[in-house]
């Protein structure tokens, strides 16, 4: 097969493509931001079978032409995460890039017979039910707050209207707290992962202090991807919308302590009283896990990697490949 990843340089992006290429896919990555050197030196060993392009997802005909090309899977993974300082300053570049940049996308894969496309939404869609909910699943009421929440929410209804109106089968994932190989700072999220931020002070030889211990279903990016890469190859997906997530709960303390583990003399852990922290863990308190009980059951996909398990995997990623990227 050969697929477009729209934001294919992002972190998510890179997990997806190497998944791809590790299956025979042909791959063609479209972001405004270069490729890593890393990513550069790890995917030289597939030749042509992967293309980089740099250009603007709010670029219409730029993208119309690469669209014109013919693909058989679009994958949607352009997006701004923005905190409330840049979605006070700057609504109009999020609302461009996440929502309205959309439009072209699914309008040319529609004249273009593409057969698939999967659009990367997120938990955030959730909302407000994260806090309502024990358990969140792909029925659960939404009620998104933040900017980033409200257009991920909306290009899934888009996506889901459009395709009932069109022969255009797209499917959205919502997609748990992701973490993983290649994530770094590339001015589109405001605020990494807390697991990238423990890393990051693990190589600035300094403590990891967070506020609460961070208890989440969160997911290793490795796991995303091979989720997706089910999703393009599934002959017939019974659903539009499927959770990605590992379904079970543990804490960012604990993960940083399993990192910690591996490298004596560093700490990660809670913040003491007055203390200010260190891990910024993007929300005061901890949503709901989401239900992953769709994509097992269609499917028979489940997450391999825990708390402790991704972070020797981390580890040993950044041992390898920190220093390029």
């Amino acid at each position: 097969m050969k697929i477009l990843v729209f934001g294919g340089a992002g972190f998510v992006g890179l997990n997806l493509a190497a998944a791809l290429l590790a299956r025979g896919h042909a791959v063609v990555l479209f972001d405004r931001t270069g490729l890593p050197r890393a990513a550069q030196q790890v995917f030289a060993r597939y030749g042509d079978a992967l293309t980089f392009v740099q250009g603007d997802v709010t670029d219409q005909p730029a993208v119309e032409l690469m669209i014109a090309s013919g693909y058989d899977a679009i994958v949607l993974g352009a997006a701004i995460t923005a905190g409330p300082a840049r979605e006070a300053a700057d609504p109009e570049s999020i609302l461009r890039v996440n929502l309205l940049a959309q439009v072209p996308i699914l309008e040319a894969a529609h004249h273009t017979r593409v057969p698939r496309i999967i659009n990367l939404s997120s938990a955030a869609a959730y909302g407000a039910a994260g806090s309502r909910y024990a358990l969140l699943d792909e029925e659960t009421p939404c009620y998104p707050v933040s900017l980033y929440a409200i257009t991920k929410y909306a290009s899934e209804k888009i996506a889901a209207r459009l395709a009932a109106l069109w022969p255009l089968e797209i499917v959205s994932v919502r997609l748990s707290g992701v973490f993983g190989p290649w994530e770094r700072a590339t001015g589109v999220r405001d605020t990494l992962s807390a697991q990238a931020q423990i890393v990051a002070a693990l190589r600035q030889q300094r403590q990891a202090i967070l506020s609460r211990p961070g208890t989440k279903d969160w997911i290793y990016a490795p796991d995303v991807a091979d989720a997706v890469t089910v999703l393009i190859e599934a002959s017939k997906p019974q659903h539009r919308l499927y959770n990605i997530s590992t379904g079970r709960e543990w804490s960012a303390l604990q993960w940083g302590q399993a990192l910690a583990a591996l490298h004596p003399g560093f700490v990660c852990r809670l913040a003491e009283p007055g203390e200010a922290a260190t891990v910024d863990l993007h929300s005061d308190t901890d949503r709901a896990p989401l239900s992953v009980v769709r994509l097992e059951q269609e499917f028979g996909w489940r997450a391999r990697f825990g708390c402790a398990d991704s972070a020797v995997d981390l580890n040993n990623w950044w041992m390898r490949h920190g220093e390029g990227i």
